[in-house]
């Protein structure tokens, strides 16, 4: 009987032991200053169970350091840790640390710093928000948001317009007016007479454009297809209904990098609800005012078609 049990002992031991190296053999990179024990495996298309926190991930040797991400994140994953540190993939070796979420999610909407809901926007078709403090987009339909993202806007020397806009003209490929080699693709103005619009182009970890919003490139493309062009007449001479309105708010701050303050605390940069209200709240009447419009144009026009 002891020889038995003896036996499964024996077994069981040799069982953990293995369980063992196969969980060590999943762990999250990280920085060595962190407890292992509190960085949790990555569970692939399953819910969140508790909350999302961050930890560094300082780059000293780069070419190392990226050479361990790419074997351990998928090209999806990494693509979700260089747009929260508002880097796109060219411009990854600019980071001096990472910061990474403890789980990685298909659903970048599962980071958003904006409110699902703003309720004083459930009247408007679709509205994008931009802002400058912590580098941001968001988009609304109807108070609910669709989409957020990464961007970089004007630097200092030549900053983005703050305030409201609408939507323009847009063009696949756009040529820069500040230099003819810059290509910016997905271009979809929003200040026609300074020539401001989104567009993709580098997202460098900072803001870095002459005024323009820098976008990575799924999202430029996505938005594209997503706002409305202004309706001009045939002549071209004059608006007959403006697109899709743009807010663009906040103080920035050219030195900061407001993504490491999610290592302190996960919502850092979270705006509520209510302030974000307090963005809409000035342009609320005009924004509508102009959404009227513009469904007062096309029921005229198919009125004009049915009869």
């Amino acid at each position: 009987m002891n020889f038995l049990k003896g036996i499964i002992f024996f077994a069981t031991s040799f069982l953990l032991v293995q369980c063992n190296k196969s969980a060590g053999a999943d762990e999250i990179v990280h920085h060595p200053s962190i407890s292992k024990e509190k960085i949790q495996p990555i569970k692939k298309d399953s819910p969140i169970q508790k909350e999302i926190t961050y930890f560094p991930l300082i780059l000293k040797n780069k070419e190392s350091a990226f050479a361990a991400l790419d074997k351990k994140y998928s090209k999806e994953e990494i693509h979700t840790i260089l747009a929260l540190n508002r880097l796109d993939f060219k411009n990854r070796w600019r980071a001096d640390t990472l910061v990474i979420p403890n789980v990685l999610e298909k659903d970048f909407n599962v980071y958003s710093p904006f409110p699902k809901t703003v309720t004083l926007a459930k009247d408007i078709h679709k509205l994008a928000l931009f802002c400058y403090p912590i580098h941001a987009y968001a988009l609304y339909e109807k108070g609910k948001l669709v989409k957020w993202g990464p961007t970089s806007m004007g630097k200092e020397k030549t900053p983005t317009k703050i305030g409201l806009g609408f939507t323009n003209w847009k063009k696949k490929i756009a040529i820069s007016t500040s230099n003819s080699e810059w290509k910016l693709r997905w271009n979809f103005n929003v200040f026609n007479y300074l020539g401001i619009g989104w567009h993709q182009y580098d997202l460098p970890g900072h803001h870095a454009s002459h005024s323009c919003i820098r976008l990575l490139e799924e999202d430029a493309f996505w938005m594209y297809s997503w706002a409305d062009q202004w309706i001009l007449n045939k002549e071209g001479t004059q608006i007959l209904a403006k697109g899709t309105p743009v807010i663009i708010f906040g103080e920035p701050n050219f030195k900061n990098k407001p993504w490491l303050r999610l290592l302190k605390s996960p919502h850092a940069n979270d705006y509520t609800e209510e302030q974000i209200n307090v963005e809409i709240q000035p342009f609320l009447t005009e924004i509508l005012k102009q959404q009227g419009i513009r469904e007062s144009y096309f029921k005229s026009v198919k009125t004009s078609v049915e009869e």
